[in-house]
């Protein structure tokens, strides 16, 4: 009997230092991560601008190649919605709607989750000439976290960082190819 109560307690004192944490933690979360494309300005903005490009370059929507996709408006074009259903839990469910573009320069989104856990981020894809053939793309997201999930957010720059390093790089390679 007191190996159970040792155990639950342990239990407990691990359950309890996350929470403990969170209350500590800052709710709001933004990071930011960018690559230099051998490319001019208005053919990464043009490529970038269309969320259905992002089944070629985002390691989030190449997660699952299965799940299912639906488009709402004109990609490109403010409105346009990029909805997704994946039966993967690491994909999840949720949609990502253009807000604003500002022409070769700048692509606002908003990313809405509803699965595995329910959240709103907001994303950009900034463009800016380097030189006549060489672009810096800057692909940023921000958003909130609730309590208890905040606990979270102190991985988020490495978890997601990594995630944005490596769909830029893949950016790179696709455009740099044509």
């Amino acid at each position: 009997m007191k190996i159970l109560k040792k155990i639950l307690v342990v239990i407990l004192v691990l359950i309890a230092i996350p929470l403990v944490i969170a209350l500590f933690v800052k709710k709001e979360y933004a990071l930011e991560r960018e690559i230099t494309i051998g490319k001019s300005q208005r053919e990464v903005f043009n490529y970038v601008k269309y969320l259905k490009n992002q089944d070629h370059f985002s390691k989030w929507v190449m997660t699952d190649p299965a799940m299912e996709k639906n488009f709402r408006g004109t990609d490109g074009e403010q409105g346009f919605v990029y909805a997704w259903d994946s039966k993967m839990k690491s994909a999840g469910k949720g949609e990502q709607e253009i807000k604003k573009l500002t022409e070769s320069e700048r692509v606002d989104i908003e990313i809405r989750f509803e699965k595995p856990f329910e959240g709103i981020a907001q994303t950009h894809f900034i463009t800016e000439p380097v030189s006549a053939d060489q672009t810096k793309v800057k692909w940023g997201m921000n958003g909130k976290s609730k309590y208890p999930m905040n606990f979270m957010n102190l991985f988020m720059e490495n978890m997601l960082g990594d995630d944005l390093e490596t769909s830029l790089g893949t950016l790179k390679i696709i455009l740099e190819k044509n």
